[in-house]
């Protein structure tokens, strides 16, 4: 912590290596991706917004997820498209830092969110009668406060031991948005504190949440199995569905892009970059269309 740092003016952003002449196709399929993540995720929180009988903690979670995706891809995506389009890779040092800090930390944010609504349906199926004592309008209010205070205690160190590593010239990141270790790779110095906390302590927070939401989804089953209708199990399932396709759609490209980063050395550099950049994009496009689809009350709502 005692070195003095060197900080560059910018870094250059350099897009996906070898592909670069491809940027501009590549745009088309991201750009498309991008829009209907806004449109999806805006018509979701409009619906929810004016329809007052899904003011209910369910829809509310899931608006909270629905801006935490708006997040995670408007932090990346605006800039990588400028890069695709314009060649527009300079980036401040202090952009560089503000966008990595929002891009970890709408993830953290959306983990917490997931945990919260598996919480949710656990308590709507296996204890229906005290659903409304314990989902109150100030227990949501906290459970939000919670993800957004857990999240910025996670990842605003981050931005500290970034900013004490002196950068000696190098300034080009191989990627279109900047993360954590992409810009720790730079410097000049020891970035061994970097990669322990780096991988060791987001990494266990979002396994702990994974570990909770897999305990809820164990005991619903085990209600599930317990109801006497295969009608009322059919319909419980399907509160559940949706959620699950999210969960999925969320933790395995996440999990799936951290684990070949780390471990995946065989992997084209360009495939690493590929598969981070769908993971900003597919979840926030996906989402809204899982729940329309598959939530009968935002389906005829948004009909409507």
């Amino acid at each position: 912590f005692n070195l003095t740092s060197l900080t560059p003016a910018t870094f250059i952003l350099a897009g996906i290596p070898g592909m670069e002449e491809s940027h501009i196709w590549i745009s088309i399929p991201f750009c498309s991706m991008y829009v209907a993540a806004l449109l999806g995720n805006g018509v979701l929180l409009f619906v929810i917004r004016t329809e007052r009988s899904l003011h209910q903690p369910m829809y509310l979670f899931l608006s909270m997820l629905a801006v935490t995706d708006l997040m995670l891809s408007t932090t990346t995506v605006p800039k990588m498209l400028a890069l695709f389009w314009f060649s527009a890779g300079e980036i401040s040092f202090g952009a560089c830092l503000t966008q990595m800090f929002f891009l970890h930390f709408s993830f953290s944010a959306e983990s917490v969110i997931l945990l919260a609504m598996a919480f949710d349906r656990f308590v709507a199926i296996c204890h229906p009668l005290r659903y409304a004592a314990v989902l109150t309008p100030s227990a949501l209010v906290k459970t939000g406060l919670v993800a957004l205070l857990r999240s910025f205690c996670i990842i605003f160190p981050c931005v500290f031991l970034l900013k004490r590593l002196p950068f000696c010239g190098h300034n080009v990141i191989p990627h279109t948005y900047c993360e954590h270790m992409g810009i720790a790779r730079l410097a000049c110095a020891d970035i061994s504190i970097n990669i322990l906390y780096g991988l060791a302590v987001p990494f266990a927070a979002v396994v702990v949440d994974v570990v909770l939401i897999a305990v809820s989804y164990v005991l619903i089953l085990l209600a599930l199995f317990r109801l006497p209708s295969r009608t009322a199990r059919h319909k419980a399932f399907n509160t559940c569905s949706s959620h699950v396709c999210v969960i999925l759609l969320f933790y395995i490209p996440a999990f799936f892009t951290v684990l070949t980063h780390r471990f995946g050395q065989e992997i084209p550099h360009h495939i690493h970059i590929l598969l981070a950049n769908l993971y900003v994009l597919f979840p926030p496009m996906l989402n809204p269309v899982v729940y329309g689809v598959r939530t009968r009350q935002i389906k005829e709502k948004v009909v409507k």
